[in-house]
């Protein structure tokens, strides 16, 4: 099954490739590896949620924007290399999460990307990652996802 089949069969779609919003490209390549910029959950040019976790949100609140925010990392990628079925690996991902000073489960909301990751790409998807708290997003995000994977 291709990877936009795998996607499909989840009940998702991939976005088209996400355009900067700032002096900044969304993703490069370089040798074998593909860098994603921070991703926004924006769907359609809007964020799908603004706010910050343990100040109104919830870790459950934010599991479509973190998983919109993911599915856009990957739009950026196939916006680089075309078939995202070329990625062999998903090597590492970052996750902000905006977070009041008392939050500490940045890692809990990093996981609703970390979980989609594994479900489109097997253990493909297995990575590193970071999950950091920040007292704000660009434009009111409550999360921002980047990753880098390595292609076959």
């Amino acid at each position: 099954m291709s990877i936009l089949d795998k996607i499909k069969s989840l009940g998702l779609e991939l976005p088209p490739a996400p355009k900067a919003i700032a002096a900044y490209i969304p993703a490069i390549q370089t040798g074998n590896l593909v860098f994603t910029s921070g991703q926004l959950p924006l769907k359609d040019g809007k964020l799908i949620l603004t706010g910050t976790l343990g100040a109104g949100l919830s870790i459950d609140d934010v599991k479509a924007a973190t998983e919109q925010a993911a599915m856009n990392g990957l739009a950026a990628i196939a916006g680089v290399i075309g078939d995202l079925d070329k990625i062999k690996t998903i090597v590492k991902i970052g996750v902000f999460v905006a977070s009041s000073p008392d939050f500490t489960e940045q890692h809990l909301v990093a996981n609703h990307a970390s979980n989609l990751l594994l479900s489109i790409f097997g253990e493909a998807g297995r990575h590193a990652r970071f999950a950091v708290g920040n007292s704000a997003l660009p434009l009111g995000a409550p999360v921002e996802v980047e990753m880098t994977v390595s292609l076959g």
